[in-house]
């Protein structure tokens, strides 16, 4: 586990219900924090670098590592990343995988060329209730999907300072937008359009988007995150034969209403396994135990697409960050698509 946060502390606890997961090393920067994460969930190793702050490379060179859990800022995820896997580790990345679609490119060719697992954690997308939703969408009971709207918004002036500065990579675009957008994708795809619209901080990063995704079809989704006003937090997806509603919060949802126009409106639940990481982490697992390089519930292609339409977003904003301009410089051969492995497409909920 790198880092030692709030969301390092709930993965942590899910992670320690797998039956094939031994918690061997978390990192962080000072000695304080990485002590105390250790001692409080049982890790057997703390790893920390007060002169550099780069205790990851401690952890990433620990040969009882098999698998590094990148839990820090998102401007750090590239870099994390990329040591984790150039030492021969598999990687399971909090979202958004990078910055920008460059680095996830980047991080892609390298695990392609080495034969290594990385997937973004995008836990909402293995969630019992989200996999519903797409079952009831492959079922036609709702017909063809024409129009989603989702939000996911709160005051956060309280939240980490990471989530307001550039050089973290802050802003709701990164840290709230790939939960409306997961639900959207995952019901009618990418889209052929974006238009997105911000409202920026003094320091050039949106506390506020707004974003249409047009198709071909007609079709079209409405998707609203906000780090200064609170929102309904739900999603709705509307079909040519009735509606479904995810109860709030959307990106952990236990809770459906389903209104087809042909029968009686009603309420589905769903029971969750500890904080709603262990199921990603479920998968994580099978995918490496299978020799999968990626998983085909979050594909390397959806974590790129998703980069690629971030960009554009952020392009259309007017939002820049300073690793926007670093360059990688890769390990690995470029252009991933020609190195991966076969995957299966995905078929249904996970086992």
């Amino acid at each position: 586990m790198v880092a030692t946060g709030n969301v390092a502390a709930k993965v942590t606890e899910d992670i320690a219900r797998l039956e094939d997961a031994v918690l061997q090393a978390v990192s962080s920067r000072g000695e304080a924090s990485a002590v105390e994460f250790a001692d409080r969930f049982g890790f057997a190793r703390a790893c920390f670098d007060t002169e550099r702050g780069k205790g990851y490379r401690q952890l990433v060179d620990d040969p009882e590592v098999d698998v590094v859990y990148v839990a820090a800022p998102h401007a750090q995820h590239y870099e994390i990343s990329r040591a984790a896997l150039l030492a021969g580790k598999h990687v399971v990345c909090e979202k958004s995988l990078t910055i920008n679609a460059r680095e996830t490119e980047d991080l892609i060719g390298i695990a392609a060329s080495r034969g290594l697992f990385l997937m973004e954690a995008v836990w909402t997308r293995f969630l019992p209730c989200v996999n519903r939703i797409w079952e009831i969408l492959a079922s036609g009971e709702l017909g063809d999907v024409g129009w989603i709207q989702a939000d996911l918004g709160f005051p956060a002036a309280g939240s980490p300072a990471g989530w307001w500065d550039p050089e973290a990579g802050g802003g709701a675009l990164l840290d709230l937008t790939v939960y409306p957008l997961t639900l959207a994708v995952g019901a009618l795809g990418f889209p052929e359009r974006v238009s997105a619209v911000g409202t920026l901080t003094g320091d050039g990063i949106d506390k506020q988007n707004a974003l249409l995704l047009t198709y071909s079809s007609g079709a079209a989704a409405q998707l609203m995150s906000s780090l200064v006003s609170s929102g309904t937090r739900t999603a709705t997806i509307s079909g040519t034969k009735g509606w479904l509603r995810t109860g709030a919060p959307l990106h952990n949802p236990v809770e459906l209403t389903v209104s087809p126009y042909q029968g009686e409106e009603r309420v589905e639940r769903f029971p969750q396994v500890g904080n709603g990481y262990t199921y990603e982490l479920r998968e994580a697992t099978r995918c490496i135990q299978s020799g999968l390089p990626e998983s085909p519930t979050m594909s390397w292609d959806h974590s790129l697409q998703t980069m690629r339409l971030f960009d554009n977003a952020r392009s259309q904003m007017g939002v820049r960050y300073p690793a926007d301009d670093v360059r990688p410089a890769s390990s690995g051969p470029t252009g991933h698509r020609a190195h991966r492995k076969a995957v299966p497409r995905e078929a249904g909920p996970l086992p």
